[in-house]
């Protein structure tokens, strides 16, 4: 497979060329990186001390000789990226988080032309996680309090994490509801008692954590954690290019990591 990446001098960009680079069925076909970064004209893994052949450049049609585009980047890059894909019948896998609604729409609209894989998280962990808090939250539906925590680097900049989104969307959809409709997003002064039903979040941002995630369902007398702790980035590039194999076998649609792991 042409695997083509986003934001290819930054840390995630850096990560997904290195294990493409390292994987025998696949081969670096373009990388990308916003206009007028320092970075244009580089070869993408001259980070490694490698020649690969291939220039890093803001020219979307680039794409053209790609099979997958892996992008990590931002809301606002990754719609251009997306029109691109769309376009030349390329196919895509998401892992950026913080898009809007008109992001997400456009995401889906694309995908009636192309096949697209998005997930706030690409890790094989987490997604194992996200399928324990379904069945947990089946079985805990009723006297539980549920909160989720995460916790990342200083330099993320949306909050909830799209992997700490997911994990409500997960719970409040086993309980029948939507995620907006019983999400309490911050708590300050006097707040009164809990509202039963809800899901509480919370967020850490410093340092270099590269992310942390708890779910409580608090009981009478017990207390249930699921957590997963991310020690490196290497877990999202491999399972970012476990989902563009995936979607070899697929013209269009929208999948996500369940899908990929037949979850």
């Amino acid at each position: 497979m042409r695997i083509a990446i986003a934001g290819a001098s930054g840390r995630m960009g850096h990560m997904l060329i290195e294990a493409v680079l390292n994987s025998p069925d696949l081969q670096l076909a373009a990388a990308l990186d916003r206009a007028g970064s320092p970075a244009l004209g580089q070869d993408a893994g001259a980070f490694l001390g490698r020649d690969t052949g291939v220039a890093i450049t803001d020219q979307l049609d680039v794409l053209a000789d790609a099979d997958c585009l892996v992008d990590f980047t931002r809301p606002d890059a990754t719609l251009l990226h997306l029109q691109a894909c769309a376009r030349h019948g390329t196919h895509m896998v998401i892992g950026t988080t913080g898009f809007d609604a008109n992001g997400r729409a456009a995401i889906e609209v694309a995908a009636q032309k192309t096949a697209i894989v998005f997930a706030p998280n690409m890790s094989v962990g987490v997604n194992a996680t996200l399928k324990l808090l379904d069945v947990a939250a089946r079985i805990l539906n009723s006297g539980y309090d549920v909160e989720v925590f995460e916790a990342h680097h200083r330099n993320k900049v949306d909050a909830p994490s799209g992997t700490a989104l997911k994990m409500g969307e997960t719970i409040a959809s086993a309980w029948n509801v939507a995620l907006p409709d019983v999400a309490t997003w911050t708590r300050h002064g006097d707040t009164g008692v809990r509202k039963p039903g809800t899901i509480g979040f919370s967020v850490v941002r410093g340092g270099d954590i590269v992310g942390d995630h708890t779910v409580y369902f608090c009981g009478p007398g017990e207390r249930i954690e699921i957590t997963h702790r991310s020690g490196n980035r290497n877990t999202y590039a491999e399972g970012a290019l476990r989902a563009a194999r995936f979607l070899q076998d697929h013209r269009n649609g929208l999948f996500d990591m369940q899908a990929v792991l037949g979850l």
